[in-house]
């Protein structure tokens, strides 16, 4: 049974205290996230690869859960990204600008470890906050 703090503490750990011991914890080895940049992403090491590029881009990088909804093994969290992009690691060059943009994601938690999540978060928004047009993320 998933509860709703485990999605808080995801977010808090993984993005907010940038702890990469957390991805190891809480996302199991063949875990997968869906909805993201460049594609699936599988297990821990990929993911973590994945968190480094968005943290060099947003070092200030903030995700609030607004909301949590819990049925059976999965949680749906409404969450709320702020931060400023500061790093070129995403293939774009810094612009400096301010994002805030919403998601939504679905964890399917299996023996206490994320087993798979989808991701549906305004990537749009936060292109045209840097400036650019939206960019196909697979």
């Amino acid at each position: 049974m998933a509860n709703a703090e485990f999605a808080h503490r995801w977010f808090e750990e993984v993005w907010n205290k940038k702890s990469e011991a957390a991805v190891d914890e809480m996302l199991a080895a063949d875990g997968v996230g869906h909805g993201l940049p460049g594609g699936p992403i599988r297990g821990p090491e990929a993911f973590k690869e994945y968190q480094r590029q968005l943290i060099e881009a947003y070092p200030d990088l903030r995700v609030e859960v607004v909301d949590t909804v819990v049925e059976g093994d999965k949680i749906a969290a409404r969450c709320r990204v702020t931060g400023a992009h500061q790093g070129d690691s995403l293939g774009i060059m810094a612009t400096n600008n301010p994002v805030d943009f919403g998601g939504l994601v679905i964890l399917h938690v299996r023996d206490g470890k994320i087993a798979e999540a989808w991701n549906e978060f305004n990537f749009t928004d936060m292109y045209k906050q840097l400036g650019l047009k939206a960019l196909s993320l697979e």
